[in-house]
């Protein structure tokens, strides 16, 4: 549980899932993948709130974000205690500080993981082909204020995850949202680095 606990907090398919236009702009799936697949890097701070039901507060967790196409990741929350995680290529890597711990993951071998780091990635990369073999894909919004929804397609990660909304302007992705099949939910808000 501490894994899937841990991949939700990452925070980031096929041609089934057609691109759907916005109902009030025109602004496709397609336009905002290539938009998207133009950003070579980024780097950001967030802040996440994971609400969950055994908690009589949502736990807040802070940190910094590191992206470099098309699929290089860091996440590194610095409080309330210092942990990383990194993807490069198909391997996960986290680790832990405070309790002196390693764990890398090779995404083939954990397709439930797998499937659920290809939200993020391929959204940064403007991956539609590999959202879609793992999601049904919306999106709402303008180009300036755009909201996209992947519903899971695989049984596996539909037992952890119930959807993911991400949400952003332009080519900058200011919000994840993941909302788990029991019920809890993280927010993470994203600014991105100027």
């Amino acid at each position: 549980m501490r894994l899937a606990a841990l991949l939700l907090a990452l925070c980031a398919a096929g041609p089934l899932a057609a691109a759907e236009k916005s109902a009030d702009s025109g602004w496709t799936v397609e336009q905002l993948m290539q938009r998207l697949a133009q950003v070579k890097s980024a780097r950001a701070t967030f802040v996440e709130r994971k609400h969950m039901r055994i908690l009589n507060a949502p736990l807040e967790l802070t940190g910094t974000l590191v992206y470099t196409a098309p699929g290089y990741l860091e996440k590194h929350t610095l409080k309330p205690k210092p942990e990383s995680l990194i993807l490069e290529k198909d391997t996960l890597t986290f680790e832990d500080r405070t309790r002196k711990r390693r764990r890398v993951l090779k995404l083939q071998e954990y397709p439930v993981v797998w499937a659920f780091v290809e939200s993020i990635r391929s959204t940064l990369a403007g991956d539609l082909q590999s959202l879609n073999r793992f999601y049904r894909v919306s999106l709402e919004g303008s180009e300036l204020e755009w909201r996209l929804t992947l519903d899971p397609r695989e049984p596996g990660i539909q037992r952890m995850v119930e959807q993911i909304r991400i949400a952003g302007s332009r080519t900058s992705i200011r919000s994840i949202e993941i909302t788990e099949a029991e019920g809890d939910r993280s927010v993470m808000t994203v600014t991105e680095e100027k």
